[in-house]
């Protein structure tokens, strides 16, 4: 018999059986920049991430990806930051609180997962927008070879999958717990 993972809602309080969502609070380009730059340079909210260099204009939306549980019924979803380019940014911007608004764009993934190696770049994907004013789902090119997209199309096992969610809670236990972190917590679970 398995043990059920329980953990504590970082928005509600209250402990939870169901697994939580693996969430990004903001983009790894938004997170490696100094405080000053944050402030200076940065713009984030719940949705969007704007950074504006001296040379270009870094652009970032907020969606959902869900990873396939090969032997369980219940699969694990993240929420994750992707790039856009210009014109596919103003076209979400623009559309954000039509709820009947569907599309697609093209992407980078815009985090560094922990269990897997990005040191040779981004993972290209396609960003499907849903209706009813959910966040954007997204989907990485399956002929990007890459381990992260090999197992998204071929499914993670269900001891992974409590792995990664136990890793994450660990993580943000040690955040919690620390005296000198000052900064904001770079994920948390819903």
């Amino acid at each position: 018999m398995t043990e059920t993972i329980k953990y504590t809602c970082s928005n509600c309080g209250k402990e939870h059986e169901k697994w939580p969502a693996l969430v990004y609070t903001s983009p790894t380009n938004y997170d490696t920049l100094s405080e000053e730059d944050k402030n200076n340079i940065g713009k984030l909210d719940t949705d969007f991430c704007v950074i504006i260099h001296s040379d270009q204009t870094d652009l970032f939306i907020r969606c959902t990806l869900t990873q396939k549980v090969i032997d369980h019924c219940e699969d694990l979803e993240y929420g994750l930051w992707v790039s856009l380019s210009d014109k596919s940014y103003q076209d979400y911007s623009d559309n954000f609180n039509n709820e009947n608004h569907e599309t697609k764009y093209f992407g980078w993934l815009s985090n560094d997962l922990p269990d897997y190696d990005f040191s040779e770049g981004s993972i290209p994907t396609t960003v499907f927008t849903r209706t009813g004013s959910n966040r954007p789902e997204i989907v990485p090119h399956q002929d990007f070879d890459h381990p992260f997209v090999n197992d998204y199309y071929n499914g993670i096992t269900k001891t992974e999958a409590e792995r990664r969610i136990n890793e994450m809670l660990n993580t943000i236990s040690r955040q919690r717990d620390s005296k000198t972190t000052q900064t904001k917590p770079w994920w948390k679970v819903w």
